[in-house]
């Protein structure tokens, strides 16, 4: 219901936000979500947009069972017409959230729900935007690029802060869709390896596909396979 009035009002001329519990509720309303918000500009040729944002927690936390602990990401950025934000930290999260509420098109906004209590920081009080598609550089190093996003991103860091002698570029990705692939590309480029780590499980996720990328755009750099790192199918 919500997602289905939502998309009506933005042929009114509204931008509404739907807030999900948990992304996971966000299966009753995939059909509005992936045959109305996703093909309306299309389908319309152009004479309605669908400025909506669809924003809630993703994946898991303490005492959630299955059903509450899934990630989607993947599924939505394979639908055209979508744009998939999983933004890691809260400047992250507000300047990405503004940038969904002015974009024309439907956006698919993730906030781990690991990360609303775990990650604080400073946030500046003024409004301000970060334009989709640019990934953030958080680390550099020579020897391997680790690619990830959301709370994958904090899991990364850990990793590296506990063993200083793996030299590493780490690249949050911010957005899925659309994706920066020319930092991916640049930084694999230059270190020859890359790890890929999401928490979906390992099949159709969106490490499959920057791996397949990597494969076909930086073959003859790479000193190692691409290594996928996720959860168990």
């Amino acid at each position: 219901g919500f997602a289905g009035i939502a998309v009506g009002s933005t042929m009114t001329g509204n931008r509404p936000i739907v807030e999900y519990m948990t992304f996971n509720f966000s299966l009753v309303g995939i059909d509005q979500i992936i045959n109305n918000a996703a093909k309306i500009r299309q389908m319309s040729g152009g004479q309605f947009k669908c400025p909506i944002v669809f924003r809630g927690p993703t994946a898991s936390a303490g005492q959630l069972a299955a059903t509450h602990s899934q990630a989607f990401e993947s599924w939505y950025a394979n639908c055209p017409g979508l744009k998939v934000i999983v933004p890691s930290n809260p400047y992250d999260a507000k300047g990405l959230l503004a940038t969904a509420i002015e974009d024309p098109n439907p956006v698919l906004f993730f906030e781990h729900k690991a990360l609303y209590r775990s990650i604080r920081q400073d946030v500046p009080t003024d409004y301000f935007t970060i334009p989709f598609g640019k990934a953030s550089l958080l680390k550099e190093g020579e020897n391997i690029t680790i690619i990830t996003y959301g709370a994958g991103v904090h899991w990364a860091l850990e990793v590296l802060e506990n063993n200083s002698d793996i030299s590493a570029d780490l690249i949050d990705l911010r957005t899925l869709q659309p994706l920066d692939k020319e930092a991916i590309i640049n930084s694999v480029k230059k270190t020859g390896k890359a790890i890929i780590l999401q928490e979906d499980s390992l099949f159709g996720g969106i490490a499959s596909d920057i791996s397949a990328m990597l494969m076909e755009e930086c073959f003859e750099h790479l000193d190692a396979p691409v290594k996928r790192v996720a959860s168990m199918e």
